[in-house]
């Protein structure tokens, strides 16, 4: 028996639709950023992006548990000075639902090159619709 060790070059990519309706958001955000590392493919190598494509739908109906939805605060800094800006949950699921799922799930990705290059590979959508079906992209059940 010999050991396969992937070369990184002929990687069949699967694309995967996951339906966030209903769904917890860090649930949600760790299948995806598994299945964007790689780490679901039997040929998983830590150094090499072996991840599939994953394309998330219906952004503005995840959930949170418990009182997160009237505490849960998203900060970001403009660069200058008393340039803090805060904006809560359901101000931001009102405004720009695919912003909450991105940020989850590329926090969840390592913080590297390989990390950003795992990022490109996802794409958030607001309702059920989506420009990949040309990629005949494979429905994923969360349980």
């Amino acid at each position: 028996m010999s050991t396969f060790v992937p070369s990184g070059k002929n990687f069949a990519r699967k694309w995967f639709v996951i339906d966030a309706s209903g769904q917890t958001l860090g649930r949600l955000s760790t299948k995806a950023a598994s299945i964007l590392s790689g780490k679901l493919n039997p040929q998983y190598v830590p150094y090499i992006d072996t991840g599939d494509h994953v394309i998330v739908i219906n952004a503005e109906k995840v959930r949170l548990t418990g009182l997160k939805e009237q505490t849960k605060l998203y900060r970001r800094y403009t660069g200058f000075m008393g340039g803090l800006r805060e904006e809560s949950f359901t101000k931001l699921v009102v405004r720009k639902p695919e912003l909450i799922l991105e940020q989850a799930i590329k926090g969840m990705l390592p913080k590297t090159k390989m990390g950003r290059q795992m990022a490109t590979k996802l794409k958030v959508y607001r309702g059920d619709k989506h420009p990949h079906a040309a990629q005949a992209p494979v429905e994923m059940k969360i349980a």
